[in-house]
């Protein structure tokens, strides 16, 4: 009998693996997408019969598209249409001093493009609704250029410029490698393939760059260099990853102070500059012949048997296994001390940019590991190029605004040139580059001036969004749980924003410039998404536009704040002054007098002490700067940098997000239940249902805690009573003003009392105890009378 009779209707073949890829964009072969940032340019090498697409994401954004043929001229032929007008905004944007415009530049210079002729065609304008697309079919083998032009935004005027989104499908969707390859970053001294499953060996001088590049994506490279002076001598002192990751105190090199890697003199030999990844290795050598030997692959390539074989020509002796920087490996040591690996995290484009410390002799390699996930089962191509180091390159990372954006570097903010004479710790923070403590000060010194007299701190990373329409307050109304409606102009609210089910998105401030004008500003780039996301599924008539990196802040804060402040902001009698400037609310005005500087200054701050922050345009941030700066210093102004802000902020019990609350939390358990008004806000706004569930069932609570030891706590440490566990910390910090150990917890609502002796676990939990009890909320000035003061 067969089987199809034996058991009718269940036979099938095996079924393959379903995969979903969130974080990536699902485009189909052939298709490409890229970001052009307000004030910025993107230039594609497009062949005739491919297809642009050039969205508005936000609405209201002038576009500027231009074509350059294989000749180098400016040709509307290419685009099938007829140029407008003379590119006014690409040719502003490219007198512009940044990385931006020096590599489109770069683009077009080694292209022989003469900007003089410089033609586009204008698409879009103020009116434009978010998401309104214009398709263009290329006619010619050329260069498509396309600009995102605006004037200084104005921080009353809400005339922010926004990003637009250029897709292109491909007529031939096999493309070469050439092709493949992104735009050098600058002319490259030397542009190297290094093949599959291969690896080469180049030298460098010092002071050059070395970028590695992975150009389809999910591909590991091992990076290997050896000071050159040393080779000569017979020594082979190469790259070495526990002496990098002692003197660091890292697992791995980053742009910034943490950014060289040594060798086994402990002698740095690169500094990282740039990494859009950011997840590497450097725990395990290279993959070598015993790996595969032992996994059942004898005689497979292997990275070391091609360092070796490349290295030979440099008189460096064979090893059996050579430890290396492990470029877009995703490999890691988990909770129980396994290493273990996965598919890599870098994706089509992606690169590592280093300088050379001194003469290199450098191997590089594509890795040939093709039996496991650690280059997506699919070995591919690595590309070398290197640079003069008479190129400028700022130090960054890339973040994306959400899983499948586009990656944006590291920016500094327009205030960082005199931070950064203050102080050369910095960290990168949301994308932007700000100080963790000043010199000679340091953090407890600058917790005092906060407490005791004045600090000024830069808090441009701050995301800002400008909402303005018909309807905009019906927008904010329905996406926010304050009552939006009850604000007037010149008014602020702090407010939580959730998702349906009540976790929250964000908490962050809402300002409103006049009847349907308002500035949401919160701490994640995903708000202003979901705002615009709300608007299209709901047909609200206002626009979203992101205005964070033409808005930068500074926050003036202490005791003696209002001092600062009065002295260097001019109102006009239609505002209030300074002096009269209440809690929560906000004034435009200039800085000195009537032709200063314009600025929004609001009265509000992350500190728990009276405070200010100041708004403006990065052209008049120096301005800006300087005006608190000279008036702050008989005020005993000191800057701030992020570790003693933290300090003030965990005694003032304000929350953080990603540590006192994420999507998981609604308002009620990140301690914030006073931004929700169930009873008095007659409006249905998103999670208001749920939130309702939550409140009446609570299942969390944020509280307090004293700690009676002087030993470090730490965010994810867990909360006990007896053997179980009943809580998590969410930040905590050693009190200079309580001279204690102090933090923010979690916990289940039934061990939440006041009182409650607990105990915070460390190694496993179970093994070592501090005790603790559970005390009011917050620390300091639980009743915020220093901020009304």
């Amino acid at each position: 009998m067969t089987d199809s009779k034996r058991f009718p209707g269940v036979l099938a073949p095996p079924r393959p693996s379903v995969i979903r890829r969130p974080g990536i964009p699902a485009l189909p072969a052939g298709v490409e997408r890229y970001r052009v940032k307000g004030r910025g340019t993107t230039v594609v090498k497009l062949a005739a019969g491919d297809r642009a697409t050039i969205k508005d994401v936000e609405g209201g954004q002038l576009c500027e598209v231009s074509f350059v043929d294989s000749r180098g001229r400016f040709n509307a032929a290419g685009l099938g249409a007829t140029f407008s007008r003379p590119a006014f905004g690409l040719l502003e944007i490219l007198s512009r001093d940044d990385d931006g415009a020096r590599r489109t530049l770069n683009a077009l210079k080694r292209r022989g493009v003469a900007l003089a002729g410089a033609q586009a065609l204008v698409l879009f304008g103020e009116t434009t609704p978010a998401g309104e697309c214009v398709e263009l079919t290329i006619v010619l083998d050329g260069l498509l250029i396309v600009a995102a032009p605006g004037p200084d935004m104005d921080a009353e005027r809400q005339n922010t410029t926004t990003a637009l989104e250029l897709s292109v499908v491909r007529s031939t969707i096999e493309r070469s490698y050439e092709e493949m390859l992104p735009e050098p970053m600058a002319d490259p001294i030397q542009d190297l393939r290094i093949r599959a499953a291969t690896a080469s060996a180049y030298f460098v001088r010092a002071g050059e760059f070395i970028q590695i590049i992975d150009v389809s994506g999910r591909q590991c490279t091992d990076f290997q260099a050896f000071a050159a002076r040393k080779v000569d001598k017979g020594l082979d002192l190469a790259l070495d990853a526990t002496v990098t990751r002692t003197l660091l105190g890292r697992s791995y090199p980053t742009p910034g102070l943490p950014s060289k890697a040594f060798d086994r003199d402990f002698e740095p030999l690169v500094e990282i500059v740039q990494d859009t990844v950011g997840r590497h290795d450097a725990f395990a050598t290279a993959c070598n012949s015993r790996y595969y030997d032992d996994m059942g692959y004898p005689g497979h390539a292997n990275c070391t048997d091609n360092f070796n074989h490349a290295l030979k020509p440099y008189g460096i002796a064979p090893r059996k296994g050579w430890e290396a920087l492990n470029y877009f490996y995703n490999t890691n040591i988990d909770h129980h001390n396994q290493l273990y690996l996965d598919e890599p995290w870098s994706r089509p484009g992606d690169y590592v940019l280093m300088r050379a410390m001194t003469d290199l002799v450098c191997v590089s390699s594509s890795c040939p590991d093709d039996i496991d996930a650690a280059n997506g089962w699919d070995p591919t191509d690595i590309h070398v190029r290197t640079y003069s180091g008479r190129e400028k390159f700022s130090r960054a990372v890339a973040i994306r605004m959400t899983p499948d954006a586009e990656p944006e570097m590291t920016q500094e903010t327009a205030f960082h040139p005199r931070f950064s004479a203050l102080t050369r710790n910095l960290t990168e923070y949301r994308g932007y580059w700000l100080a963790n403590r000043f010199n000679n000060d340091g953090p407890i010194e600058e917790y005092w001036a906060c407490r005791e007299k004045a600090i000024v701190t830069d808090l441009s990373p701050l995301r800002k969004f400008e909402v303005t329409g018909p309807d905009a307050e019906a927008l904010l109304q329905y996406c926010v749980t304050r009552d939006i409606r009850k604000l007037s102009p010149g008014q602020v609210v702090y407010t939580a924003m959730c998702y349906e089910n009540g976790g929250m998105i964000d908490d962050g401030t809402v300002f409103r410039l006049g009847l349907n004008n308002f500035r949401w500003i919160g701490g994640d780039d995903v708000s202003g998404l979901w705002l615009r996301e709300q608007a299209e599924k709901k047909g609200f008539k206002a626009w979203v536009r992101s205005s964070t990196d033409q808005m930068h802040n500074l926050a003036v804060q202490g005791p003696r704040s209002r001092e600062i402040i009065k002295e260097i902001i001019w109102t006009s009698p239609a505002q209030p002054s300074i002096g009269e400037l209440e809690w929560f609310r906000f004034a435009v005005g200039r800085i000195g007098h009537f032709e200063g500087a314009p600025v929004v200054v609001s009265r509000t701050g992350y500190t728990g002490e009276l405070g200010y922050e100041i708004f403006c345009h990065p052209k008049d941030a120096l301005a800006v700067f300087d005006a608190v700066w000279e008036a702050g210093q008989k005020h005993g102004l000191k800057p701030m940098g992020l570790e003693a802000l933290d300090m003030v902020r965990i005694e003032a019990g304000l929350v953080f997000a990603r540590y006192d609350f994420s999507d998981q939390t609604d308002p009620f358990e990140a301690g914030i239940g006073f931004t929700v008004p169930l009873k008095s806000k007659t409006e249905d706004f998103i999670g208001r249902e749920a939130l309702i569930q939550r409140k009446e069932n609570p299942r969390y609570k944020l509280v307090g805690l004293d700690i009676d030891a002087n030993e470090a706590v730490g965010h994810g440490d867990t909360v006990h009573i007896g053997r179980a566990q009943v809580g998590v910390v969410t930040s905590s910090t050693r009190s200079p003003l309580l001279k204690k150990t102090i933090a923010l917890a979690r916990m289940d609502v039934l061990h939440s009392a006041v009182g409650t002796d607990v105990e915070i676990g460390k190694l496993d939990g179970q093994q070592k105890r501090l005790p603790g009890r559970i005390v009011p909320f917050a620390h300091y000035d639980p009743e915020k009378l220093k901020p009304r003061s």
